[in-house]
């Protein structure tokens, strides 16, 4: 999108907070993987272009992706392509599992949980993103959304504890990305026209988050969990 073009050349300071669920994913895939032990074995479902891999640099990393959610990605540096619903590794292999905003990409993500749970240990931590207000994207291979409760249902049922379920943002950063993704209506001069309208408030926006203290509104959660 146009706006996610402009963000990318800003100062990374700028860009964080201006992109702020994206910054918090990176945030918080290098805390999970900082807490590992070096030689743990990792899981990442739905790892994509594998850009969470160097993150792993200790651990065993294994990417797993159906590859099919866009057409420009290289997948090359997966380790299996597989269906996450049915993952080709035996029951306990791994220490730990990442699944990050890939759950509304799969047909059965409550399967796609539960083998998931599978290969992980017990005890095993897993860190599962997933969006709420977000719009529609890989199409046609985006089917869900996720709140705080059917997430935690999802997890409970295939046996992961929820250690954490934080919402990302809250109804004003929600509002400040709804007024960049705006951008991308506005043609040519309209472009600019509507950026001085847009770009001060959704610069603003943000500061007002705290107002939000149920964050019914967010674009998305950041699961901790453990097997059971």
């Amino acid at each position: 999108m146009m706006y996610r073009g402009i963000a990318e050349r800003l100062p990374g300071f700028l860009r964080r907070y201006l992109l702020d669920f994206e910054a918090r994913i990176e945030r918080e895939v290098a805390l999970f993987a900082a807490a590992l032990e070096p030689g743990a074995h990792v899981l990442d479902a739905g790892a994509g272009e594998c850009r969470h891999a160097p993150l792993f640099a200790a651990q065993r990393y294994t990417g797993v992706d159906l590859g099919v959610g866009d057409a420009k990605w290289n997948y090359g540096k997966l380790d299996a392509i597989a269906d996450l619903t049915r993952l080709p590794f035996r029951a306990a292999a791994f220490d730990a599992a990442l699944s990050v905003v890939t759950l509304e990409h799969v047909k059965d993500p409550r399967g796609a949980v539960e083998e998931m749970a599978r290969v992980l240990r017990p005890g095993g931590r897993a860190l599962l993103i997933v969006p709420q207000e977000w719009e529609v994207h890989q199409a046609p291979h985006d089917y869900f959304r996720y709140t705080r409760h059917g997430v935690r249902f999802l997890a409970e049922t295939a046996g992961l504890a929820a250690e954490s379920i934080e919402p990302a943002g809250g109804f004003f950063q929600l509002l400040s990305r709804r007024l960049l993704n705006a951008l991308q209506f506005f043609p040519g001069i309209l472009f600019v026209v509507a950026a001085v309208f847009f770009v001060p408030s959704a610069l603003l926006l943000p500061l007002l988050d705290g107002l939000d203290r149920e964050r019914n509104f967010t674009l998305g959660y950041v699961c901790r969990l453990r097997k059971t």
